[in-house]
C-alpha cells in the first residue's frame, strides 16, 4: 500500500468511529491487515475481522482476523456491537450482497450499528489516473462490480436494518451509511 492508499483508509476509519462505542464487539469485513483494529486501539472491547486477501489467521490487539469472504467462510461468532464495510461493498459481486445485508443484520446485536462506506462511481475513474501515476495500488479496482451508492438504502433496510445516518466526505467522493438493528 501507497501512502495515499493508507491516508484514504485512515480517512474512512476516522469518519467510522464516531459510530463505535468504547468498548464495542466489531466485526471489520475487508479488515485488510487489521487496520481498524490498529488505528482504533483500545477503544475496542474485542474484534473480528475477515478479509480474502489475508493468507492466515492473525491477531492484532485484541482482535482475530480470518481469511476468507464473508458470510461464506465467517468463523462462528457471538452477536457484535458495530460491523463495518470500509469501502467493501463495491467489490461484493451483485448476486451476494443481499446474503452480505442479512449476515451482517443476522450478527448484529438488537441496537448495533453497521457502519458502511463506498465511493460514488466517478471515483473509479479518478483511481485509474492515481494507479496510472503510481500514486496508489491499494485499490483493487478490477474487483469493483458497478456499485451505486443509491442502492446501499434498500440492501440494508431489506435486510430489516433501519437506516439512522448518511452523508458524503473526501469532497463528495464517498458515501457513509450508518444502520440500526432496532432493539426487539
Amino acid at each position: 500500500m501507497k501512502a495515499l492508499d493508507r491516508a484514504l483508509q485512515r480517512w474512512r476509519i476516522a469518519k467510522a468511529k464516531p459510530f463505535i462505542p468504547s468498548g464495542a464487539r466489531v466485526l471489520d469485513v475487508g479488515c485488510s491487515a487489521g487496520a481498524l483494529f490498529r488505528q482504533l486501539g483500545s477503544l475496542i472491547g474485542s474484534g473480528v475481522g475477515i478479509d480474502p486477501e489475508l493468507r492466515e489467521p492473525l491477531v492484532v490487539g485484541n482482535a482475530r482476523l480470518y481469511p476468507g469472504r464473508f458470510p461464506k467462510d465467517m468463523p462462528e461468532a457471538e452477536p457484535f456491537d458495530v460491523i463495518t464495510l470500509l469501502a467493501v461493498l463495491e467489490h461484493v459481486p451483485r448476486s451476494e450482497q443481499s446474503v452480505v445485508a442479512s449476515a451482517c443484520a443476522r450478527l448484529l446485536k438488537p441496537g448495533g450499528k453497521i457502519v458502511i462506506t463506498v465511493p460514488s462511481p466517478q471515483v473509479d475513474v479518478i483511481l485509474k489516473v492515481l494507479r496510472a501515476l503510481r500514486l496508489v495500488e491499494g485499490m483493487s479496482l478490477e474487483q469493483h462490480f458497478g456499485f451505486e451508492p443509491r442502492e446501499v438504502g434498500p440492501l440494508f433496510t431489506g435486510a430489516g436494518l433501519t437506516l439512522v445516518a448518511q452523508q458524503k466526505f473526501q469532497l463528495g467522493l464517498n458515501n457513509l451509511f450508518v444502520f440500526q438493528r432496532l432493539e426487539h
